[in-house]
C-alpha cells in the first residue's frame, strides 16, 4: 500500500524528538541471529504481505521472513484507534518489556512502525540488513509453501505491463473483477484495473441454496468467458469473499494457476497504480482443457456428505459470525432457520454474514496465517486434522480454506452446502448455542471501531 507522504515525514520527526531521550540502535545480524529464539525479543517484519509470505525483495535470493517474525507495517497504522494500539500490539506478542527488532528494506516504512513504537515507550532496535541476510543460505527464512496464490497489485501491474514477475511463466492471463450479478448491474466494475473483465458469481452457484452449479454448467459459462484450465486468472474484489469464493470454485474446475489480488480495489488505488471504465469483453473459449471438475476432492457438497465424513473424523468449522453460531440469528434475509449442524466447532469469523473481520489486517488486507492458525490451535484445531469450512453459502469459508492452502495444509475442503443447506432438511440434527457454554474467543484483533464491513454476498 502506498504510504502518504505527510505521514512519513510525521513518522520521521517523531523518531528524531523520540531520540532526545531514547537510543534506537541498530542491531548486526551476529546479534539478530543469537536472539531469534529469545522470549525477550520480538522480530518485526514492516514489509508487504507479499513478501513477508515468500516473494523476494530486489537483489534478494531467497523471499519471505525472519524466523518467527510478526508482521506489522505503516499502513495500518491509518486505521487503528490511537487508544487500542498497544492492546493490538500486545495481541501479536509486541510489549514494552521485550526488545522490538524492527526491519524492512524500505527505510521510511521501517522508521515509520519504530517511531510509533519508540514514542510509546517501547525499546527498539532496527535491523538493515534483511537482502543481505536472505542471501546467506544458512540464515533462518520462513515462508509460505504457496505464497504464489497471493499476489500484490504491484506483480498484478507487472503482468499487466508484459513482464514476467516472480512465480509467472504464462503467455496468457485474465483479470477479473468478482462480484454477484450481472455485468449491467456490476457497480464494483464501474472503474477496475486496465483490462479486467467482471466474474459473476452466479456463473459457478445457483439458488436456492447457492451450492455450485452442474459441472457442465460452470464449465460452459467458463468457456463463455475465456476461462481455461492453462490460463493465468487473477481475481479480485470490492469485497473479498467473493474473490476467495471463485478461487476455490476455479481450482475445484481444474484451473492450474490462480491467483487474489490481496486486498480490494481500493488496495490498487492507493498503490497508485491506474484504472479505467472500459466495459472489456472477453474472447470465448472452445475446450477447457480438462473434465470438469478435475479436483472434486476439495469439496463437500451435501450435508449428507458432511454427516458421512464426521464419522470418519472429518471436522465442521463455523466461518459464520458468533451470533449466528450460537443459534441467536440466522445470518440471512433468505434463510429462515437459527443454529448449526450438530458438532459444528467455531473457527473465527466477522461482524456479520457480509466479512471475515477476523482473518484481515486494519489495512484489510489478509491477516498473517500464522495469526490465525495460533487463534486456531487454542481451540485445538491443527494442520493435519481433518478440516471442512462452512458458513452460511460458502463464501466466508472460501477465505478460511484459502489461507490453508497458501500455507501447504493438507486434507482441508470446503464444505459447500453450509448451514443453509443444512437447515432445509428438518431431518438432521442441530446445535443451538455455544458448546460448553464457552464465551466468544479473543481474536486478537481488535484495532477500534473502522469499517468493517463488506458488501453482502447478494447484494
Amino acid at each position: 500500500m502506498k504510504i502518504k507522504p505527510s505521514f512519513l515525514v510525521l513518522a520521521v520527526s517523531l523518531v528524531l524528538a523520540a531520540c532526545d531521550k531514547n537510543s534506537v540502535r541498530v542491531i548486526e545480524t551476529d546479534e539478530l541471529l543469537k536472539n531469534l529464539d529469545n522470549p525477550k525479543y520480538v522480530i518485526i517484519d514492516t514489509r508487504d504481505d507479499s513478501f513477508y509470505n515468500g516473494f523476494k525483495e530486489k537483489n534478494a535470493l531467497r523471499g519471505g521472513h525472519i524466523k518467527g517474525a510478526v508482521q506489522f507495517t505503516c499502513a495500518w497504522l491509518y486505521n487503528i484507534e490511537r487508544d487500542k494500539l498497544e492492546s493490538f500490539a500486545a495481541g501479536k506478542g509486541i510489549t514494552k518489556d521485550k526488545t522490538l527488532v524492527v526491519y524492512g528494506t524500505d527505510p521510511e516504512t521501517r522508521e515509520c512502525v519504530a517511531s510509533e513504537f519508540l514514542t510509546r515507550g517501547y525499546k527498539i532496535a532496527e535491523f538493515k540488513d534483511f537482502v543481505s541476510y536472505a542471501n546467506v543460505a544458512e540464515y533462518p527464512l520462513e515462508n509460505f509453501p504457496n505464497f504464489k496464490y497471493s499476489v500484490s497489485p504491484q506483480w498484478v501491474d507487472a503482468v499487466i505491463q508484459g513482464e514476467k514477475p516472480e512465480t509467472y511463466s504464462n503467455n496468457d492471463f485474465m483479470i477479473f473483477e468478482v462480484s454477484w450479478g450481472p455485468l449491467d448491474k456490476a457497480k464494483s466494475y464501474a472503474q477496475h484495473i486496465p483490462g479486467a473483465y467482471h466474474f459473476d458469481t452466479d456463473w459457478v452457484e445457483n439458488e436456492p441454496v447457492w451450492n455450485l452449479s452442474d459441472p457442465k454448467v460452470i464449465e460452459q459459462n467458463l468457456l463463455k468467458n475465456g476461462i481455461t484450465k492453462d490460463k493465468t486468472v487473477i481475481l479480485y474484489s470490492d469485497n473479498q469473499l467473493a474473490a476467495y469464493r471463485v478461487f476455490w470454485a476455479l481450482k475445484w474446475a481444474g484451473v492450474e494457476d490462480v491467483r487474489v489480488m490481496n486486498g480490494n480495489f481500493e488496495t490498487w488505488q492507493d498503490a497508485g497504480l491506474p484504472t479505467e471504465t472500459t466495459v472489456n469483453t472477453p474472447t470465448p473459449a472452445t475446450a477447457f482443457g480438462t473434465t470438469v471438475p478435475s479436483n472434486p476432492q476439495i469439496n463437500i457438497s451435501t450435508p449428507e456428505d458432511a454427516v458421512k465424513a464426521q464419522k470418519s473424523g472429518l471436522r465442521l468449522i463455523s466461518n459464520r459470525a458468533w451470533d449466528e453460531y450460537t443459534g441467536k440469528i440466522s445470518g440471512y434475509d433468505y434463510i429462515q432457520n437459527a443454529g448449526e449442524p450438530e458438532g459444528a466447532e467455531w473457527g473465527f469469523a466477522g461482524t456479520d454474514s457480509s466479512n471475515m473481520a477476523d482473518y484481515y489486517d486494519p489495512d484489510g488486507t489478509l491477516r498473517n496465517p500464522n495469526e490465525i492458525f495460533a487463534l486456531w490451535k487454542q481451540l485445538g484445531i491443527n494442520q493435519g486434522d481433518q478440516l471442512a469450512f462452512y458458513c452460511g453459502t460458502g463464501w466466508r469459508a472460501g477465505v478460511s480454506w484459502f489461507i490453508t492452502q497458501l500455507a501447504g495444509w493438507e486434507h482441508t475442503y470446503v464444505y459447500d452446502g453450509g448451514w443453509n443447506a443444512w437447515q432445509m432438511n428438518g431431518s438432521l440434527p442441530i446445535q443451538k448455542g455455544a458448546p460448553k457454554n464457552i464465551s466468544k474467543p479473543d481474536n486478537k484483533n481488535d484495532y477500534g471501531d473502522v469499517a468493517k464491513r463488506g458488501n453482502s454476498c447478494k447484494s
